[in-house]
């Protein structure tokens, strides 16, 4: 079964977006930080950025088959003109369709019962490919639903100091991911790769309801800084129960 993932730039204090939707500026410096070209779906968009991350892109890109979107996103982009930068088929979480959008086709398809619906549908289109999810809302929608199996963060030197956050008021925090398991050195950002719970709603629930005991964290640093024993690092256990199954 393809993943369900989801990527966005995020400044050092956790944000992809400042208050007011805006911040890109600052965000997106990177797009420009290089000299290898990147085309999009857009013919008069195209990147450039270092050679790292001109490849992480690239490997990032090639995995994905179909995206998932909020009607926010949406209508602030006015529909990419017609279609998603990407050039990929894009699912759109709604609670009513466009006028202007009375069909389905090849660009957008409009889900009106939900996210797990809609990335069922998804899923579909994208055949064997990945599912690709906008960070913010969306993504805290399919984390909760146990849906979420990777998330990349594109991590700038930039404080917004207020925001939208990556993925917001989860349920059942905290909840500590496997990784990184990817790290790319860009120019003007450093790219993060994490691996989620998947589709594992049961794993995700388990994995909240298991509780470090203190005291054997404690003791466990303390005899790991003093050279006793074979102490083991702090969080060790906790990270060999994560995410199973």
């Amino acid at each position: 079964m393809s993943k369900v993932t989801t990527g966005a730039t995020m400044s050092l204090d956790g944000f992809i977006a400042d208050a007011n939707h805006g911040g890109f500026d600052y965000l997106f410096k990177w797009y420009g930080a290089g000299d290898v070209e990147v085309p999009t779906g857009h013919p008069d968009m195209t990147l450039k950025v270092s050679a790292a991350s001109a490849e992480h892109l690239r490997r990032l890109n090639e995995r994905l088959g179909a995206l998932v979107v909020g009607r926010r996103l949406y209508d602030m982009t006015n529909g990419w003109g017609g279609r998603h930068p990407l050039g990929l088929t894009t699912v759109v979480v709604t609670h009513q369709r466009p006028n202007d959008r009375p069909e389905d086709d090849e660009n957008f398809v409009f889900v009106t019962t939900g996210i797990e619906d809609a990335v069922a549908k998804a899923r579909e289109i994208a055949d064997d490919k990945d599912v690709g999810v906008n960070g913010g809302e969306i993504a805290r929608q399919c984390f909760d639903a146990g849906l979420l199996d990777e998330v990349h963060v594109d991590l700038v030197p930039v404080f917004l100091g207020s925001g939208i956050p990556l993925l917001g008021m989860i349920k059942d925090a905290p909840v500590e991911l496997e990784g990184p398991i990817s790290v790319t050195q860009g120019k003007g950002v450093t790219h993060l790769g994490y691996r989620g719970c998947g589709s594992s709603r049961a794993g995700q629930v388990a994995l909240h309801q298991q509780r470090v005991d203190p005291a054997a964290v404690l003791a466990a640093d303390a005899g790991r800084l003093a050279g006793v024993g074979k102490a083991e690092p702090c969080g060790a256990a906790w990270r060999r129960r994560r995410c199973s199954p």
